[in-house]
């Protein structure tokens, strides 16, 4: 690995800010991707595993358990990964899960600098209803789509390339999908190039 590598995999992960209401969004400059999937898909994880720390994203045993949307700027890279809450085994009243969904297309409706969502997708399953409808729902509005496939460790290699190709030919995403492991680190330094390179590509407005 050169110092390149070591620059673009060091992303100086910081909380800089937390929305529960729409109101509470922040206004940011910067590129902004998104990371959206199944409450018990691993995305606390996958950015503890971006930021090299066991604790900046909280994990927890309940699904569910992240209710804001959390803003974590890349401070060497200048954008920002934005958690939002998961879907599909939350423990909550409709009230509130219809809560979460006017915050969460809020967000995506008015966040002009929003490059791209990243779908994270549990490696070890068949395309589910609930993450084919995220990705249909981010097509229709011309939101560019990347693909994690996380809890990679769990999946033999050929499984690995197979859901690949599935989710390539499923999603078309902006770049081909990243089998990845928030444990081992599998897929991280791919994981980084592709949330770099789609911060500087220049997204769709989305459509109204």
């Amino acid at each position: 690995m050169n110092a390149n590598d070591r620059i673009q995999t060091d992303l100086g992960l910081t909380l800089l800010s937390t929305a529960y209401l729409s109101n509470q969004l922040p206004t940011l400059d910067a590129p902004q991707i998104a990371l959206a999937g199944r409450s018990n898909v691993g995305k606390s994880t996958l950015i503890n595993c971006l930021a090299g720390r066991k604790s900046l994203a909280k994990t927890s045993a309940t699904p569910g358990k992240t209710r804001s949307l959390n803003f974590y700027m890349a401070e060497t890279q200048g954008y920002c990964l934005v958690d939002l809450p998961g879907y599909g085994y939350a423990r909550c009243s409709k009230e509130e899960r219809d809560k979460w969904a006017k915050l969460i297309e809020a967000y995506l409706a008015t966040t002009k600098t929003l490059r791209a969502v990243t779908a994270l997708i549990d490696c070890r399953l068949p395309p589910q209803r609930l993450d084919m409808e995220l990705v249909s729902w981010l097509r229709s509005r011309r939101i560019p789509v990347l693909v994690a496939l996380t809890k990679a460790e769990k999946v033999p290699q050929r499984d690995r390339e197979a859901r690949k190709k599935e989710w390539r030919e499923l999603a078309q995403p902006a770049f081909p999908p990243v089998v990845f492991s928030g444990k081992t680190g599998l897929g991280r330094e791919a994981l980084c190039r592709v949330f770099a390179e789609a911060a500087l590509t220049a997204g769709a407005p989305p459509a109204p």
